[in-house]
């Protein structure tokens, strides 16, 4: 045992020096992410979502750092690795919306105008009711992973993938306060 730390003590130094990295680098970016929501009023659901993607990310490029440390074979690597990604690749192009979801979550957590209250009218001749002369209007309820839950006048909640948010017009009625957008707009 004692020669294995003699012989590795620069991969057992450098491993050590990725973990402390890595750890300091996950506690500033979860404080980052959560600052964000805080100050965005978002929904800890989704502030704690966003966390978890980061440490799924980091604990992905740890391992990648790991096997460059401690001087993996390249072949048996590379025979593994090309396997894993053509059974991955499979899988996400016959799931890719799902994929396309999660990523229009993370930005819509980032970047999103409206929050969980807003009442909304999204710009998509689909949802348009036939019967009404005016478009749909919807109050968003949640906003999660995959999709946002809207509901409508009626009560009824309609479930509409994040995906779709990001490539529809939507227009802004009022904020989760009720006040009307164009009194917003004189003040």
């Amino acid at each position: 045992m004692k020669t294995f730390f003699i012989d590795h003590q620069n991969e057992l130094l450098t491993s050590s020096v990725v973990i402390i990295l890595v750890i300091i680098l996950k506690l500033i970016l979860t404080k980052t992410v959560r600052k964000v929501g805080k100050l965005g009023d978002f929904n800890p659901v989704r502030t704690n979502l966003i966390v978890k993607y980061i440490s799924i990310a980091l604990t992905i490029i740890t391992i990648a750092t790991f096997t460059l440390i401690w001087g993996v074979n390249y072949k048996d690597l590379g025979v593994l690795v090309s396997s894993v990604f053509a059974v991955i690749g499979v899988a996400l192009f016959a799931q890719w919306s799902i994929l396309s979801n999660i990523t229009a979550g993370v930005i819509i957590f980032f970047s999103f105008p409206f929050k969980i209250g807003n009442t909304i009218r999204i710009l998509d001749k689909e949802l348009a009711d036939t019967d009404a002369v005016e478009k749909e209007v919807f109050v968003i309820e949640d906003i999660r992973a995959f999709h946002l839950h809207l509901r409508k006048k009626n009560g009824e909640i309609l479930t509409y993938p994040n995906n779709m948010i990001l490539q529809k017009g939507v227009t802004l009625i009022s904020t989760y306060n009720g006040q009307l957008v164009a009194d917003i707009d004189e003040n």
